[in-house]
């Protein structure tokens, strides 16, 4: 079931919840900010409309730079403007920032642990007909390597405005990786969000976990209907929503493990080097338990709709729950 001390969107199981992308609650959050603190400026690569910083934009102009199609100056300007005190947020497609302007970001951002915030727009291969080049399945993996850094993946629009002002009080560099597509609301106002705390969303209606299931970003939905479902086959998983994969809540992760001594992982993105990999790390030091990955394995995205290629690239609820099903068997 949903866990009732986290306030979740009742209607997340309905198909008319509410649909919206996950990039609008950067756009909205990236505007109260703003208006909370005038040091909040904005920088953008020419996708002021697509990456929703027009809000800010059109409300606060003298706060705001087009630097247009040069993402490599996207971030060595934010850093400038960082070391001067304000607190810049950049934006474009995660495919060209962090893809494109990665030594920027590592040399000129967080090699001098400037507070530049880094929303990274249209990730994974839910871009759809976009295809391959515009899809940023290797975002995370890039961002994981560089000190100093934090890496937030919400789950759906209303947790990406709680973290974009959250990382604008912070003094450090973050990364905010968002989707493109409407995705479906599964939290509310009134569910908790901090950096570095993983949140239990679906516990067992009673006993222990088999399972656990660790999701980030829009596919943690997948995540919750594979739940529902495995519950009624009588197979009892929790699934926790690892909105930061930098740093890791290393206690809940082991916890999981512990418990459940069996580990799914869920996101949108390659396997190697991200979340799922952070995962196995922290285990491989703390608490070794069988772990099942479902993202995109070594392969570029292509042309499609984003359900067929999330279906194509086995990232879907069926796929979760055949992972979860496979993982028990090698529990032994």
């Amino acid at each position: 079931m949903l866990n009732p001390e986290l306030k979740l969107n009742p209607k997340v199981w309905n198909d008319d919840v509410e649909q919206i992308p996950i990039r609008k609650g950067f756009g909205e959050g990236l505007l109260a900010a703003g208006i909370a603190d005038k040091n909040v400026v904005a920088l953008c690569a020419d996708l002021t409309e697509s990456t929703q910083m027009y809000m800010f934009k059109d409300t606060f102009p003298e706060r705001f730079v087009q630097v247009g199609v040069a993402e490599q100056n996207l971030a060595a300007l934010a850093s400038g403007m960082a070391a001067m005190g304000k607190i810049p947020f950049i934006s474009s497609y995660a495919m060209f920032s962090p893809g494109r302007n990665w030594e920027q970001i590592r040399t000129t951002i967080a090699y001098n642990d400037r507070p530049v915030k880094i929303a990274g727009s249209h990730a994974g291969v839910s871009v759809g007909p976009d295809g391959g080049t515009h899809q940023a399945i290797e975002d995370i993996a890039i961002m994981r390597v560089i000190p100093n850094i934090d890496i937030i993946s919400p789950c759906d629009s209303i947790e990406a405005k709680k973290a974009t002002l959250v990382i604008a009080k912070t003094s450090k560099p973050a990364y905010l990786r968002l989707a493109r597509e409407k995705t479906g609301i599964i939290t509310t106002p009134e569910t908790p969000f901090e950096i570095a705390k993983a949140r239990t969303f679906w516990i067992p209606e009673s006993g222990l976990a088999h399972v656990g299931i660790i999701a980030t970003g829009a596919l943690l939905r997948n995540a919750l209907f594979a739940a529902r479902d495995l519950e009624k086959e009588g197979i009892k998983v929790q699934v926790i929503n690892l909105a930061t994969i930098k740093p890791l809540d290393v206690d809940a992760i082991v916890a999981l493990a512990k418990e459940t001594k069996a580990i799914v992982t869920v996101e949108e993105h390659q396997i190697a080097g991200a979340m799922g990999s952070a995962v196995d790390e922290c285990l491989a030091a703390n608490f070794p338990v069988p772990i099942e990955f479902i993202g995109v394995h070594d392969q570029f995205g292509q042309s499609g709709t984003p359900l067929e290629l999330i279906e194509h690239y086995g990232m879907g609820i069926s796929h979760i729950k055949a992972a979860v099903k496979k993982i028990i068997g090698r529990k032994g």
